[in-house]
């Protein structure tokens, strides 16, 4: 029995609350940057690090798959959306490395995490277990950041040029529970979504 071949599988998670442009654009700079054949999208489960609760998961993966419907390398999974208690990206790579252990793993994330990447839990084995691939914001970062993770294990690190789109979900959230329109932010499909199901008509 011939094994499958091994491919180069993108991992990009976040809360996705919602998705918006500048997701999107980093999940097309990362398959065609890293030559990715496929990408897996995880919406988090509960997110160990935010203090607000999340909009539930069904919805957020609703709109994820709206989100990135265009990108056919892209897959939204939603393994962490059922696991009880906080999600931790280890065991993320963990279960995606027992499934198909001879793929190569990278793991998507912005600069904003990169920096803090050493306060994860098990960071280390997430280094070991995958390459990290950080979206470049020079406008928030600067051209020449060294994060603590990569000054400790550089070869383990690559970066992503990425369009300055300066987009986050906050803004949107706020914009939204102020009436105000956000289809040129998340896209035509997620406004629509939204709107339908009257999401974020408070400020979180």
């Amino acid at each position: 029995m011939t094994r499958p071949a091994a491919q180069r599988i993108g991992i990009f998670g976040g809360a996705f609350d919602p998705p918006h442009a500048a997701h999107v654009a980093l999940a097309q700079a990362a398959v065609t940057q890293l030559h990715l054949d496929a990408l897996r999208i995880i919406p988090t489960g509960q997110a160990w690090h935010k203090p607000r609760a999340l909009t539930p998961a069904l919805h957020r993966l609703a709109m994820a798959r709206l989100a990135f419907a265009a990108l056919s390398q892209a897959v939204v999974d939603d393994r962490e959306t059922h696991r009880h208690g906080p999600s931790y990206t280890y065991e993320t790579l963990r279960e995606l490395h027992a499934e198909l252990p001879a793929n190569q793993s990278f793991l998507i994330i912005g600069a904003d995490q990169a920096r803090d990447l050493t306060t994860w839990q098990q960071w280390q084995e997430i280094v070991q277990s995958a390459t990290i691939c950080v979206a470049d914001r020079p406008y928030l970062t600067g051209p020449d950041v060294l994060f603590d993770a990569e000054a400790l294990y550089p070869d383990r690190f690559v970066h992503l040029q990425l369009p300055a789109l300066d987009i986050d979900a906050t803004a949107i959230r706020r914009a939204l529970a102020a009436g105000q329109d956000v289809t040129a932010l998340v896209g035509a499909g997620v406004a629509r979504y939204i709107a339908d199901h009257s999401l974020y008509q408070t400020a979180s």
